[in-house]
């Protein structure tokens, strides 16, 4: 059977195949610095919605309305099923690994530490998932300037954790370690999605695994958090929902598993990289924050290490996949 190519050509290229090299010129930038913007905004947000809301029922809630998003948006568009029964089983892993995980410690988390801080913790994903990409992706390979930025990183992080533990109290500093726990585990769950193509639309690749996620952070939260009808639902804890879940969730998902298959996965989670310095801004100047100087440098140092990560070496083009 023949097989549609994907390449682009300047003469006879079949109109109806998609322009991938516009999209790489505008859409790829364009989608990238969507997911900076928005995800320096989450964490702010998700601080000021834990004055209302408990942790874990309040992540779970969200993603239970990205959900309905989601599928709303994509009935009669793409296919809503994954085509195979291995898909549902990486798609459930991934989904407890970046929602029920990852977000489960970030909103227990920032019960006790600042948004800014919360967002520099997680400004290590890149750090590990560089270390996971040179274990699964052949074509990504560890680098040494990258190792030592890694290191450089740890540093910066053992130093905010340092401070968490002798100003801030134990919980603080295990707030900040659960954080570092749930970025790796995000961090893997992107590399690998990247190592199992799933042939399934952004949207709903986004959608089921956040069903899969957000079913244990229901149900734990039903049963030590209460009956979410008798939480203090104030106009201000339902904005930070609607925009977690609407704009933080479904939108910034989609982006990214659209992104997924057309960057590295090193310059994919250099987003991390751009959050920190835009939510430690937001948390000073909306959120009457504070960030000592000591945690200040450990935050610099952490940037500086990711930073080496990325500013050198030869990445290679990502094949696009149709379906």
């Amino acid at each position: 059977m023949k097989t549609k190519s994907t390449s682009v050509g300047v003469e006879g290229r079949d109109r109806s195949e998609p322009d991938w090299r516009w999209a790489r010129r505008w859409g790829v930038p364009v989608a990238w610095l969507t997911l900076c913007v928005v995800w320096s905004s989450t964490w702010l947000v998700i601080k000021i919605g834990l004055r209302d809301l408990p942790p874990i029922s309040y992540a779970g809630i969200r993603f239970l309305v990205a959900i309905i998003v989601l599928f709303a948006v994509s009935v009669g568009r793409v296919s809503l099923l994954p085509r195979r029964r291995s898909d549902y089983l990486l798609l459930a892993f991934t989904g407890v690994l970046m929602f029920a995980l990852n977000y489960g410690l970030l909103f227990w988390g920032e019960l006790h530490v600042s948004s800014g801080l919360a967002a520099v913790l997680q400004a290590t994903i890149p750090m590990f998932g560089m270390v996971f990409a040179h274990l699964m992706l052949p074509e990504e390979p560890l680098q040494l300037p990258k190792l030592l930025g890694a290191l450089l990183a740890i540093g910066g992080v053992a130093m905010i954790c340092e401070r968490l533990l002798g100003f801030s109290g134990v919980m603080a500093f295990w707030g900040g370690l659960g954080i570092i726990l749930g970025a790796a585990s995000a961090a893997f769950s992107n590399v690998l999605l990247k190592a199992r193509a799933i042939q399934l639309a952004p949207a709903m690749m986004a959608a089921w695994q956040m069903i899969f996620g957000a079913a244990p952070l229901l149900l734990i939260g039903f049963m030590v958090e209460g009956n979410p009808l008798k939480f203090h639902w104030s106009v201000v804890s339902m904005f930070c929902l609607l925009y977690l879940a609407v704009i933080g969730s479904a939108l910034t998902f989609l982006l990214l598993y659209w992104l997924l298959p057309r960057m590295t996965v090193a310059r994919l989670q250099a987003i991390a990289l751009i959050t920190p310095p835009g939510a430690v801004a937001l948390g000073w100047a909306v959120g009457g924050e504070t960030f000592s100087l000591w945690s200040l440098l450990g935050a610099c140092l952490v940037l500086a290490g990711v930073w080496m990560i990325f500013r050198k070496g030869d990445e290679p083009e990502p094949v696009i996949q149709e379906g």
